[in-house]
């Protein structure tokens, strides 16, 4: 199973980007998709998740910027981010985890934005 991350880059602030992460491979029923994220010398932390049935939950630092999205049938999790700031600087990882518990995760896409 891969997961394969894409649409980072770099941004100015309060600029737009969208990620997009696919999954490939024998990985069914997934239940949870999600995104972190990583700044430098940070723990990694939880950005946006998105269930099965479409419940979805935001850090506090998103919420009314960034919005996630799934698509079934492509076993794709997006991630679009608004107004970004330069505190959203960091590599983003995506992450999947299927009803029979099995995580994965995706390699990372770098945003940056400068101020």
């Amino acid at each position: 199973v891969q997961l394969q991350a894409s649409g980072g880059g770099w941004v100015q602030a309060m600029g737009s980007l969208r990620l997009s992460c696919t999954a490939s491979g024998s990985i069914f029923s997934i239940n949870e998709m999600s995104w972190f994220r990583q700044a430098p010398g940070q723990q990694r932390e939880l950005v946006a998740a998105i269930t099965d049935g479409g419940y979805t939950n935001y850090a506090e630092f998103v919420k009314g910027r960034f919005t996630i999205s799934r698509d079934y049938a492509k076993r794709t999790v997006s991630l679009q981010m608004n107004s970004l700031q330069f505190e959203d600087t960091a590599i983003y990882y995506c992450r999947m985890i299927s009803w029979g518990g099995a995580v994965y995760w995706g390699q990372g896409t770098q945003v940056t934005v400068s101020s």
